[in-house]
């Protein structure tokens, strides 16, 4: 599944980033790389999602959140 159909307080872990390869590295660059957990803090279906990794929120908009794919955190 992606991030954008993630559920709010659930944490995740990132098996493939497949968008645009500048937003890619700019994404790893702030520490969202395959096998990172997140948790989603905030999930706009409209907009944007909001999420934690590594210690910090990041905000990214629904068009990148679709090209995040997760798996639940066992």
């Amino acid at each position: 599944m992606n991030l954008l159909n993630g559920v709010i307080g659930n944490e995740y872990i990132v098996l493939n980033i497949n968008v645009d390869e500048n937003i890619g590295r700019r994404l790893q660059a702030l520490g969202l790389t395959n096998g990172t957990r997140v948790k989603i803090l905030n999930n706009k279906k409209s907009g944007s999602i909001i999420f934690k990794v590594r210690g910090t929120r990041l905000a990214i908009g629904k068009k990148i959140a679709e090209g995040i794919l997760v798996s639940e955190e066992e």
